[in-house]
């Protein structure tokens, strides 16, 4: 066998959304910071992300995460996420998916009844607390970096829809959120098609009429995913929802969406919807389900924002190794516009 770029994968999902880790083959990139390395893998070794996630290897619904040394002292390890399109700074599914895969192949230590330790992510530091019984990772609780509101209540007008009203919130990556039932959606699974065809559609307008930066991090630009918001149903402290979160190149995330998840959570407090300290249950189209909380209030540099945290599950479905032969004319990966999710005016860049 002749491959070269050899890397050690475990295959994992997180409440159903695929987050594969790269854990060998990637022992470090430059960069003085875990964005500084994301940059780097983005504008130099972009190789890694098309062929662990591209067709032939790899599927539109694929995530990755690879496992990098931290840069910073409080963090025992750093990681960046990519898709089949992009590399966020920050994904909350990828976080629990990472961190039972780094617990159960015993890459970090594992103690129970807890564990607990610091990622570093091109976002900043991810605390993460896991409960652990019988060496099975049964839950991954993370904080999150601040999040907060860019937008409140913003008229958009979007074709095949007319008029709409939006927010636009960020909890990691930003997000545009409107309302399902207002534009005639009830977050059905048979509506999965029709959700990312408009998704995609409120995206555009929106990233042509709304303008975001990252308070902390001018290179944090542009409006990166929608999500569709079901109705608020209180019970005592404790508040539940479903959504739908499309992602690029335009399909839906099996899970709930961490980082939707806490953009949701800005958006309630800064509507004075939920209280620090209740809990709140996403839920996306499949049924999985994510447990979060608003820990506090706090600032952005001038931005009001809060710490919000998030609890899902993961399980590791697969190990196996990613190669390519010297002469595979698609070591370079590739996607066909028959798959549905990538539309003709998406970003990705490897098509025929």
């Amino acid at each position: 066998m002749r491959w070269k770029n050899v890397y050690q994968v475990v295959d994992c999902h997180a409440e159903g959304e695929v987050g594969k880790v790269l854990t060998g083959g990637v022992f470090d990139v430059p960069g003085e910071t875990m964005f500084d390395k994301r940059n780097f893998l983005m504008q130099h070794r972009d190789d890694i992300r098309r062929l662990c996630l591209l067709e032939p290897r790899g599927s539109v619904t694929d995530t990755l995460s690879i496992v990098l040394p931290a840069t910073h002292p409080e963090a025992q390890l750093g990681f960046v996420s990519a898709t089949t399109t992009e590399y966020p700074v920050m994904s909350g599914s990828n976080v629990i998916a990472l961190a039972t895969v780094l617990l159960e192949t015993g890459i970090l230590p594992m103690s129970e009844p807890r564990t607990e330790f610091v990622l570093e992510a091109p976002a900043g530091l991810i605390r993460v607390s896991c409960r652990c019984v019988a060496g099975k990772v049964q839950s991954v609780r993370f904080a999150n970096q601040p999040s907060f509101v860019y937008h409140s209540d913003e008229r958009l007008d979007v074709d095949g829809l007319g008029l709409i009203s939006v927010d636009v919130a960020y909890g990691g990556e930003t997000f545009v959120l409107v309302d399902a039932g207002a534009i005639g959606l009830a977050l059905e699974p048979s509506e999965a098609r029709e959700l990312c065809v408009i998704g995609e559609a409120i995206k555009c307008a929106a990233n042509k009429r709304l303008q975001v930066q990252h308070p902390m991090n001018s290179q944090l630009t542009g409006i990166g995913q929608v999500q569709f918001m079901g109705p608020v149903v209180r019970d005592g402290s404790s508040l539940s929802s479903r959504n739908a979160v499309v992602l690029s190149p335009g399909r839906l995330d099996r899970s709930p969406c961490g980082t939707g998840t806490s953009a949701r959570l800005a958006l309630m407090y800064a509507r004075n919807e939920i209280a620090v300290g209740d809990t709140f249950i996403h839920e996306s189209l499949i049924g999985a389900r994510l447990e979060s909380r608003i820990e506090r209030a706090v600032m952005e540099g001038p931005q009001p924002a809060v710490v919000t945290s998030v609890e899902g599950r993961a399980w590791i479905t697969g190990l196996h190794q990613v190669g390519m032969d010297p002469s595979d004319p698609f070591g370079a990966g590739f996607a066909l516009h028959d798959t549905h999710a990538w539309g003709p005016g998406d970003r990705g860049r490897h098509f025929f």
